[in-house]
């Protein structure tokens, strides 16, 4: 994402945080009034929601701060790490929700469905508008993405709620609450679910989702000039960040001509596939050209071994 992309995105977080604050104490409060766990569930989730537009405001601004000695990539990954923590405490909050529900399903009390209406539809608004303002950043940002996520499911459990006050005014039957409560439980662990495995991909070095490495291998194969490629690894730094290292296998020539065959290597990749740091090293005589991904092994004791060693 450009500077301005994250200035919109966090400006729109913060914005985001100060109303989701408000609803959720307005919330709180209505669901103690109504007896509704549906109702204190859903503030649950809100309250959690917060949070997270707290951390990924946060990440967005730490994506910002220059790369240094000590952090020489940057603090692309603090977004990834605020991602992986709002996944993990959406599948928490599910449990409790879950919890919550078969608690009440044994001892039923009263509901004030039309409390429940209410509060529900101006949670479905709000909710709404700040999915809306995220949507754009969400394409592009697994941090904003997360966060996103967040209120698109507050939005979709709050319809439940209006649902579940919808059935309880006409039918004065309180557990439609409870059952309310597990549907946006379950809701909870399904849009969590993608946030969590993508961030634990991308902490893993794992290939990019959706990026095909055969494809890369076969991209950069096609470059004139390029006789063979080998030790290829493709991953994310951050969001909208994905990184590429390779050694590419060349015929005896100047420097000049190597140079303009990497650079024709790092265009190709971030034309076709987007990848915007790319980091190529040009040999005449290579390892193995079978082994594509050269297993990494760490230097031992005193041991002047390579990070990378070919078989």
């Amino acid at each position: 994402m450009s500077h301005s992309h994250h200035s919109l995105a966090g400006r729109r977080l913060a914005l985001s945080l100060g109303l989701t604050i408000a609803f959720v104490v307005a919330e709180a409060l209505a669901g103690v009034w109504a007896h509704s766990v549906a109702l204190i569930s859903d503030a649950g989730h809100n309250l959690a929601d917060a949070l997270a537009l707290l951390l990924s405001w946060y990440a967005v601004r730490a994506a910002l701060w220059p790369s240094s000695s000590a952090r020489t990539f940057g603090y692309h990954r603090v977004g990834i790490l605020a991602a992986l923590v709002n996944a993990t405490s959406l599948v928490f909050i599910a449990g409790f929700i879950i919890w919550q529900a078969v608690l009440r399903l044994f001892h039923p009390e009263p509901v004030l469905g039309p409390v429940m209406i209410g509060v529900a539809a101006a949670a479905i608004a709000l909710n709404t508008i700040i999915a809306l303002w995220l949507h754009h950043s969400a394409k592009n940002d697994l941090n904003v993405r997360s966060a996103y996520m967040h209120m698109l499911g507050d939005a979709f459990a709050a319809v439940g709620v209006v649902i579940a006050g919808v059935i309880v005014t006409v039918t004065h039957n309180p557990t439609a609450d409870p059952i309310c409560s597990f549907i946006i439980g379950g809701l909870i662990l399904w849009t969590s679910w993608g946030i969590l495995t993508e961030s634990v991909n991308v902490l893993l070095e794992g290939t990019p989702v959706g990026l095909d490495m055969a494809d890369v291998e076969r991209a950069i194969a096609n470059v004139a000039g390029v006789l063979g490629v080998h030790d290829l690894h493709v991953w994310t730094l951050g969001s909208g960040v994905v990184a590429c290292s390779c050694h590419i296998l060349v015929a005896e020539q100047s420097i000049r001509e190597g140079q303009q065959v990497l650079r024709a290597v790092s265009e190709e990749l971030e034309h076709h596939f987007h990848i915007s740091h790319t980091t190529v090293q040009v040999e005449v005589e290579g390892c193995d050209p079978n082994d594509m991904y050269c297993t990494m092994r760490a230097a031992h004791g005193h041991e002047h071994a390579h990070a990378h060693e070919h078989h």
